[in-house]
């Protein structure tokens, strides 16, 4: 029996008046889902524990079986551990997003324009983080360049409980009250003001904005944390597992967790990622001696933080015909057993452009037998009405691993 997880991070949603008041689910069209979903088990499940933030994170590490409550550390050592960043245990490292913000007022009155400064190539990223480091790295702080615009900043010695706003929960508005407050909040700002003088005239944003792209003129630091430490996934579930992601901190939870990471540069994190090409890989994977892939899909979530509702349906409708179809298909052809979870890991609603604790809905399919309750398709209001609930999610794998 061979296992996967198909997740499109933050797919559902809320209800959207220019869908005709459906979510992007609802008005997604998914021939393959809704042929499965009949015979499936739908439902939905808590994968954010009550007291913890709603982010990537805590639900990613939910849906793979790893209770937040007691493995959770913050994000950005996720990110750092997939960087290849090696940490002491008295290390404190910090998600650092190149973003825009707004030009004219003080800095502390501007606007969050974009967290993700208009997704800033790598190239472009690398070289600001770089010029940067001349300014910034001593002996206690060091900036390491990452992909796009997701960076880290490591501190030695470090301290936390720093009150920290992840950007995209602010898009559009001003960061008044939501700078870092805590121990080391005056050098935390001061990075961070500094940066817009430096990169605001740095000849990567002249030419981005000659371009009429956004300039990626600040810094902004958030989710620290500390290194944790994961249980073996194969240990634990007696299964040779990998992960198939273009986003740092769910390859750190892979890593963490002893997990093949599966890589390529056709793994975007954003719409124009090749979904064919993490299905058919995913499948060569388990077909040549993994027992289990998590396929990450991060674009309903990236197209969520930027309101993007069409391009959010787009990314599940390739799912959908990309993904799910394919998978189907190689299984098929090769007469390979196995059980599929499709789900996302929050929701990331297109109106608040943020993630929120909400429940998720679920899919739980196998070839092997008929699971089907009354979903007529798989949505947020077919996962409600099935009248399933599971309130802890990192035990919402273990309905995957129960099919045999």
């Amino acid at each position: 029996m061979k296992y996967l997880v198909v997740l499109g991070d933050g797919m559902a949603d809320w209800s959207i008046d220019a869908l005709g008041n459906k979510t992007c689910l609802e008005a997604a069209s998914t021939p393959v889902l809704d042929k499965l979903a009949p015979h499936s088990e739908v439902g939905l499940c808590l994968t954010v524990p009550e007291g913890l933030k709603p982010g990537s994170d805590v639900a990613n590490m939910s849906i793979l079986g790893f209770d937040p409550n007691r493995f959770y550390t913050g994000r950005s050592p996720l990110e750092a551990v997939a960087m290849g960043i090696k940490l002491k245990p008295t290390d404190v490292t910090l998600r650092c997003n190149l973003v825009t913000l707004s030009d004219d007022e003080p800095y502390e009155n501007k606007i969050m324009l974009d967290y993700s400064a208009g997704d800033i190539s790598t190239e472009e990223a690398c070289e600001l983080i770089n010029y940067l480091k001349k300014h910034f790295d001593d002996d206690k702080f060091t900036f390491y360049p990452g992909i796009s615009y997701r960076h880290c900043l490591v501190a030695a010695n470090g301290a936390t409980g720093h009150n920290l706003t992840p950007p995209h929960d602010i898009s559009d508005k001003a960061i008044t009250g939501h700078m870092p407050r805590g121990a080391n909040a005056d050098i935390y700002r001061g990075f961070m003001e500094r940066s817009y003088e430096l990169l605001k005239n740095h000849p990567i944003n002249l030419k981005r904005v000659k371009e009429g792209k956004k300039p990626a003129n600040s810094i902004w630091l958030w989710g620290e944390g500390t290194k944790p430490a994961l249980e073996d996934f194969e240990k634990l579930r007696n299964l040779k597992g990998g992960v198939i992601s273009a986003v740092d901190l769910v390859k750190g939870i892979g890593m963490l967790a002893g997990m093949k990471i599966i890589e390529s540069e056709r793994f975007t994190g954003n719409y124009k990622t090749d979904f064919l090409y993490k299905a058919n890989t995913a499948v060569d994977e388990l077909l040549n001696g993994l027992d289990f892939v998590y396929i990450h899909m991060e674009a309903p979530d990236e197209c969520g933080h930027h309101g993007d509702y069409q391009h959010k349906v787009y990314s599940i409708e390739q799912i959908d015909e990309k993904v799910i179809a394919t998978l189907l298909k190689r299984f098929e052809d090769a007469n390979e057993d196995f059980a599929m979870l499709v789900c996302p890991d929050h929701p990331t609603p297109c109106a608040c452009k943020t993630h929120v604790s909400e429940p998720i809905p679920y899919l739980l399919y196998t070839n092997v037998k008929d699971l089907g309750g009354k979903a007529v398709r798989y949505t947020e209001y077919e996962a409600e009405k099935s009248g399933i609930l599971i309130n802890e999610g990192h035990k919402l794998i273990e309905r995957l691993f129960s099919i045999k």
